[in-house]
């Protein structure tokens, strides 16, 4: 997303982005697929020139005021507004869709990012508040919100709204949901000087989900942070090993990251079966979480 990648994962920094991403939140992003063309055409050169761009819109905007719009038409005047910057009216048009269609709880979360986007935080949250109202275990929804309460100084409340979710994600027993929250709320730690709870969060979530490289990632890159290079590369070694017969590029993008040798490359003893995966309860490893993508 354009001028700030509306992505999620508490903060921007690419470390962030690579295991917030992981987390499946949707790919670096907190919007539908859609939405990603549509503001990523703000960023390239256009093909078509702005007047006719704004021929398309005006073509539009008489249709939707006649009521006589259709999804796919609204969206392309969302398109053409947004890629013309005319961000007021977008977000108009946007707010008339999330009403008309609540069930599409996509369209209110790209409504509180383009607010989030205008400086508008207090607009951006209530949005939030509403979606949550429906639907408070959307993920999405609670990663920017603890962004926008993070970016105001709230980061108590950013805090006790993670840990909420989590706890209820984990005695559902709802898998994926929890390593996703349990991973927004170890970076939101860590971010938040909390170093050893974050370290033992992503060691417990590593032991609830031992194939996962993502926990094991994430004290990777706290490692990283700390300037524990050597440990860091181990905990990047151990977490391709977790999965040896499906590689993952992403690891060796961290390790590019970092102007270091692809892991493939490395070489030096393996970590022992124990130290692939600490307890619980062990001395913590400094990790540290990549910093919005962003509730």
């Amino acid at each position: 997303m354009p001028s700030r990648p509306s992505t999620a994962a508490l903060g921007s920094r690419p470390r962030a982005l690579l295991v917030l991403g992981a987390a499946a939140l949707t790919a670096l992003s907190l919007m539908a697929g859609w939405w990603l063309g549509q503001r990523s055409l703000g960023s390239r050169p256009l093909d078509r020139s702005r007047i006719e761009l704004e021929k398309q819109a005006i073509s539009l905007r008489a249709e939707v005021s006649r009521g006589q719009a259709s999804e796919g038409q609204q969206q392309r005047l969302l398109q053409l507004l947004l890629a013309l910057d005319n961000k007021a009216e977008a977000t108009a048009l946007l707010e008339r869709m999330a009403d008309q269609q609540p069930e599409r709880w996509s369209l209110r979360l790209m409504l509180a990012e383009l607010r989030r986007d205008q400086k508008d935080p207090s607009g951006a949250e209530r949005e939030l508040r509403q979606l949550l109202n429906f639907r408070p275990d959307q993920i999405e929804a609670l990663q920017l919100m603890a962004l926008l309460q993070l970016e105001q100084g709230r980061g108590s409340d950013a805090e006790a709204l993670l840990t909420k979710a989590y706890q209820k994600a984990s005695r559902e027993k709802a898998t994926e949901q929890a390593l996703g929250l349990g991973l927004l709320l170890a970076d939101l730690q860590q971010r938040r000087g909390q170093t050893k709870a974050a370290d033992d969060l992503y060691r417990k979530l590593a032991a609830a989900h031992p194939v996962d490289p993502r926990p094991v990632l994430g004290q990777a890159l706290l490692r990283q942070q700390q300037g524990q290079t050597p440990q860091a590369l181990e905990l990047l070694d151990r977490a391709r090993r977790l999965n040896p017969n499906k590689p993952d590029l992403r690891l060796d993008d961290v390790a590019a990251a970092w102007g270091l040798e692809p892991l493939r490359r490395i070489k030096g003893p393996k970590p022992t079966p124990s130290e692939q995966q600490p307890a619980v309860g062990q001395p913590p490893e400094p990790k540290e979480l990549p910093g919005p993508q962003g509730p």
